[in-house]
């Protein structure tokens, strides 16, 4: 087991030139505004509608090479403004990134390590039959200056609606800096509120609808509501879908008009494949996920389009992202990320690739690209700066300010960094990691291997070159540990109790998995399949 050095960091900045890359941000002072956004005056500050989908990959958006999803209002917006081609969730999973995005800051540094609710400790190594003790994580988003707080501060008028969890109620968005919060709570997905994606359902922030009402566009339209309220004052809506997070629903007629897709395209000989640990999706052909991710496009399309009625598209900044990659193993097999290994969850490309988008008028040229990598912890400086918003003084921000990206230009070189000191339910394997230009480097805590890749000749990640590339390799593992190390990273340690044929046991049950998913996934392509009876309550209708 390989821990980071005590005294590594004031060595490896001497040695590699690398203190400024690895040093937070401590902003006390103004940033370097655009022209647009440069004075204090709240009435001229743009409006921000910040979308975020949960576990949506970055492959199942059409502009991103899905021909079997669906989703034009996500490629319209997409081309609207810049899409970002190498852009990353701050974690695999959920909580961690959605902290991030409200702080600015690493995992690591904010403590959300894991998904709220996961186990640690011996009784989960029993359960889960782990050889590593994992670490103990923070369970409440902490009460510093949050992304929303920031810009109520400044006049902004601040809404949220869809998933939070991020912590209890000490910790919802009402307590975090939003104004109004509308179904934000503990729960990490429509089922932790005793319902579906459709009415009813339970939940202490949102009153159910009427029996069939959809959820992910009941908070479009709630989101509609408060842009209507609020056309003479900036203001922050952070729309955060449930969808398309399990349970995977959808209706009747959605999924007969993608079962019928599926149906005219060649048969796979198999959908799954085993990747290490469980089995993981291949193939883009799933008529009910395919459903829930329309759904959700044309509810981002009621809300875009209420801002061109409204006359607010040329005054509004719009993000659209993802917490994290897609569902290819785990949860609901629900998605393929192919070319980019695994997906949510997981330590490659496809668990933390996702859409990155930002259209902010008047500053990016419609139809822009940039291959610069940027992550999540990036937003927060961003927006405060488009929106002439100082930070606090002495508050640590990791991200940078991506403006000068969205203006055409360009931002210093720097790394990225993700540390996952878990087992994750869709496999993932507890691991950090460096991206330093095209290399990235995965460092695994059970057995203490380093992987490196190319991404720019492999970014499938499927030629480890570690072995070939000894002084690369030696190079970003000590960057990794100076990085884990300022950041006070939590490492995981050896359980004293592993038996080394839960390994074996873990293999054939992952043999079995797969079998009975291919069955599973095969009949949903079935012209007589359904899920129940009321389709999960869902309308029978289809615009």
């Amino acid at each position: 087991m390989h821990a980071p050095k005590a005294t590594l960091l004031p060595r490896l900045a001497r040695k590699l030139g690398m203190l400024t890359s690895l040093t937070p941000l401590i902003l006390s002072a103004e940033i370097s505004l655009p022209a647009a956004a440069s004075t204090n005056a709240s009435a001229t500050r743009p409006n921000i509608l910040f979308i975020l989908v949960d576990d949506y990959g970055i492959k199942d958006v059409g502009i991103e090479g899905s021909t079997f999803y669906e989703t034009p209002h996500i490629d319209g917006l997409a081309r609207s403004g810049m899409r970002f081609t190498q852009g990353y969730a701050a974690c695999s999973v959920c909580s961690p990134s959605r902290a991030s995005i409200m702080l600015g800051q690493y995992p690591t540094r904010h403590g959300i390590t894991n998904w709220i609710g996961e186990a640690v400790g011996e009784a989960f190594a029993r359960d889960r039959k782990t050889k590593l003790l994992v670490p103990d994580y923070v369970r409440n988003l902490p009460a510093e200056t949050t992304l929303a707080a920031s810009l109520k501060d400044a006049g902004y008028a601040t809404f949220f609606a869809g998933k939070w969890h991020l912590g209890g109620e000490s910790a919802w968005p009402e307590n975090r800096g939003f104004d109004i919060n509308k179904g934000g709570w503990d729960a990490g997905g429509p089922t932790g509120g005793k319902g579906g994606h459709y009415a009813p359902w339970k939940n202490p922030r949102l009153p159910s609808g009427p029996a069939g009402q959809s959820l992910t566009q009941r908070l479009a339209d709630e989101t509609i509501t408060f842009i209507e309220q609020n056309t003479k004052q900036p203001f922050l809506a952070y729309l955060s879908f449930y969808a398309v997070h399990g349970p995977v629903q959808t209706t009747q007629l959605r999924w007969e008009k993608f079962r019928a897709k599926a149906a005219a395209l060649p048969a796979p000989a198999g959908r799954f494949r085993i990747d290490r640990t469980l089995p993981v999706r291949q193939v883009q052909d799933n008529p009910v996920y395919a459903g829930l991710i329309e759904e959700m496009d044309d509810a981002v399309g009621s809300v875009l389009n209420k801002l061109k009625e409204l006359g607010l598209d040329d005054k509004t900044i719009v993000v659209f992202t993802s917490d994290n990659g897609g569902v290819t193993s785990g949860d609901s097999y629900s998605s393929a990320e192919l070319p980019y290994r695994g997906g949510k969850g997981r330590q490659w490309e496809g668990g933390t690739r996702v859409p990155f988008y930002i259209k902010a008028p008047g500053l990016t040229q419609p139809g822009s690209n940039s291959a610069t990598p940027v992550s999540g912890i990036d937003f927060l400086p961003t927006l405060l700066a488009l929106a002439g918003v100082t930070p606090q003084p002495g508050q640590i921000i990791d991200g940078v300010s991506m403006v000068p990206l969205l203006k055409g230009g360009s931002i210093a070189p720097r790394p990225l960094f993700w540390h996952y000191p878990h087992y994750g339910n869709q496999g993932g394997e507890p691991s950090s990691t460096i991206r330093s230009g095209d290399w990235k480097l995965i460092h695994y805590w059970e057995d203490g291997r380093n992987e490196l890749y190319d991404l720019a000749a492999d970014h499938g990640e499927q030629h480890d070159l570690a072995p070939s590339a000894a002084e690369r390799t030696a190079q970003l593992w000590d960057e990794l540990q100076a990085w884990l190390e300022q950041t006070r990273a939590k490492i995981p340690q050896s359980n004293p109790d592993y038996d080394s044929v839960w390994t074996i046991q873990k293999e054939q049950a992952a043999l079995t998995l797969k079998n009975k998913l291919e069955t599973d996934h095969a009949q949903l392509l079935q012209p007589d399949w359904q899920p129940d009876p009321t389709w999960w309550n869902s309308q029978p209708t289809l615009d």
